[in-house]
């Protein structure tokens, strides 16, 4: 009796699970979240119905793990930028609104992972994590960055990530001025 190529098949559980985000991601952006079901999901990945109940038994644990990888990378790109950053006074805040900043203007997947986020922020649950991500940032860095400024700064990146994901607004040139006034505010 033959086995099937799939028995012959070298597992590698962790290529697999993250090929399952990548598909999971696409879906979301070009569809919206409706699209992202476990059969759409299992089919463009090629990753049997089985094979991805394994990593993800719902589909609300598909995007509990997608939006946990999009907040761990973007995390990882914080604490990367904060070690750059020889200023401790503001620098959260003038970390965050250059990663937030960095998104529109870096590669496409980079842009396309800020779109996911924004859809996926529709979800309660994961509206709920990024808020303790935000409230545990905040926390970590009241001592440095709790000025009216540095809040202004926050919220003007937030502001900015909205903008960019929706296309409103097209401030061109100004965009750099508008981000080096907000760097200043947060050296006050």
């Amino acid at each position: 009796m033959e086995m099937s190529l799939a028995h012959h098949r070298r597992k590698q559980p962790l290529i697999v699970r993250q090929q399952l985000l990548d598909v999971a991601a696409r879906l979301t952006m070009e569809h919206g979240m409706a699209a992202v079901t476990l059969d759409a999901v299992s089919g463009a990945s090629g990753v049997s119905k089985g094979g991805l109940l394994h990593h993800f038994p719902t589909k609300n644990a598909l995007l509990d793990a997608l939006f946990e990888s999009l907040l761990d990378r973007f995390d990882a790109d914080i604490n990367d930028r904060m070690r750059e950053d020889p200023v401790p006074h503001g620098r959260f805040s003038r970390v965050y609104l250059r990663a937030v900043a960095d998104l529109r203007e870096s590669s496409d997947e980079a842009a396309h992972w800020a779109q996911v986020t924004v859809a996926l922020l529709a979800e309660p649950r994961l509206r709920h994590r990024w808020r303790a991500w935000v409230q545990e940032r905040t926390e970590e860095y009241v001592g440095t960055d709790s000025s009216v400024d540095a809040q202004i700064v926050r919220f003007a990146a937030d502001g900015l990530w909205l903008a960019d994901m929706l296309g409103s607004h097209d401030n061109g040139g100004d965009r750099h001025a508008l981000i080096a006034r907000l760097v200043e505010l947060t050296n006050k």
